[in-house]
């Protein structure tokens, strides 16, 4: 990706800054729980400052709504910053305003008054077409910030050069929302590994009872057609699932936990793979020389469906090769198991992550490169 970098912008010393940042981080009755995301964008404010530069970041918090909400202020957030970059401004939650979403020019316009340059390190937010993502760089000279420029070059790196054997690993809920990406990674990977609730539909279209496991029905003939085609596709051999009367979440609430082969009995919900799968998981990610996850195995949160998601974490971290964790919840698994610094890399967002490896693009690149209408590249 051909996108300018901070050493483009020229001179900064003295020059008004704007810089959009991914700090939607996990709050707990208003206490940042996992700053992760502040801390990743402090090499390029850093480098900001240190170059004279005047700087104000922004960023989103949850979704209010397009209104003001006292339970997503960047107060929290502004009070970390300022202990890890005293002097950078923080302006409040972008998405307080209905014309974030909207890519409003309006809204753009206020957002850059005064500004002379934009940044955006918000690799996180890159997949939307909001207005303080692809909406600056049609105004203001702009680049990528330090964060924003590795997670390019590293997605886009397994997409046109990856070492082989190359391993994906697909977890989460839904194949309705990795669909696309299947079928990307089945071009480039020598072997992809399908775990997680998504794991259950495919199980489905091999014949499988899956009880009431999680299951989309619209999209057991595409699953099919991907089993059909040949694709090296490498689903469970065994699942541990929930019996009736038990409850994710609250071990208290009773269900029996048992091991199951792939089709299990009627009322049993499928929340993690097995053991088996999870040895014959590991077998094929120790040979790899690349390594793409991003989804968990199961409801890791509940460590009664938990061993699944570890065992494989476990696996690659202790990879040769080159290991991504796509972001959003296998990140959080990893930081989770204490396996987060063993990876090559961590990815600050799952969907983009995934859009970038689908689509080989992002509105907020393509804005960078001045493909919108920008004015300042």
């Amino acid at each position: 990706m051909d996108v300018p970098q901070l050493e483009d912008l020229g001179d900064l010393n003295g020059r008004r800054v704007l810089v959009r940042c991914d700090f939607n981080v996990p709050l707990a009755g208003g206490v940042i729980t996992d700053d992760l995301r502040i801390r990743a964008a402090v090499p390029t404010l850093r480098f900001l400052v240190d170059a004279g530069a005047h700087v104000t970041a922004c960023s989103h918090l949850g979704r209010p709504g397009g209104s003001p909400d006292a339970a997503y202020s960047m107060g929290p957030v502004r009070a970390r910053l300022a202990e890890l970059l005293p002097g950078v401004e923080l302006l409040e939650n972008l998405r307080f305003d209905p014309g974030e979403t909207a890519d409003d020019p309006g809204f753009t316009e206020r957002l850059i008054e005064g500004h002379d340059v934009y940044v955006n390190d918000a690799f996180g937010a890159s997949h939307r077409e909001h207005a303080s993502v692809v909406g600056p760089p049609r105004h203001l000279p702009s680049a990528a910030g330090r964060l924003l420029a590795r997670e390019v070059e590293v997605l886009s790196g397994l997409r046109d050069s990856a070492r082989h054997p190359f391993v994906g690993i697909l977890g989460g809920a839904k194949v309705s929302d990795k669909l696309g990406v299947i079928e990307a990674l089945l071009d480039v990977v020598d072997e992809l590994i399908v775990g997680g609730g998504m794991c259950f539909t495919f199980l489905a279209a091999k014949g499988a009872n899956v009880g009431s496991s999680l299951l989309e029905e619209d999209l057991i003939e595409d699953c099919a057609r991907l089993l059909d085609s040949g694709a090296p596709i490498r689903l469970p051999l065994d699942i541990t699932a929930l019996g009736p009367g038990g409850k994710i979440g609250d071990p208290s609430a009773g269900g029996e936990v048992r091991q199951v082969g792939t089709s299990m009995p009627d009322g049993w919900m499928g929340l993690d793979i097995g053991p088996g799968s999870a040895v014959e998981f590991c077998d094929v990610v120790a040979d790899a020389r690349t390594v793409l996850w991003n989804g968990p195995m199961g409801v890791f949160e509940d460590p009664r469906f938990a061993a699944g998601t570890r065992t494989l974490a476990e696996a690659v971290a202790e990879c040769r090769g080159f290991t991504v964790v796509g972001g959003g919840d296998s990140a959080a698994a990893t930081r989770q198991f204490g396996l987060a610094d063993a990876m090559d890399h961590v990815s600050t967002g799952g969907g983009a992550a995934l859009e970038l490896i689908e689509k080989g693009d992002l509105p907020g690149l393509a804005a960078l490169r001045g493909e919108h209408g920008s004015a300042g590249n």
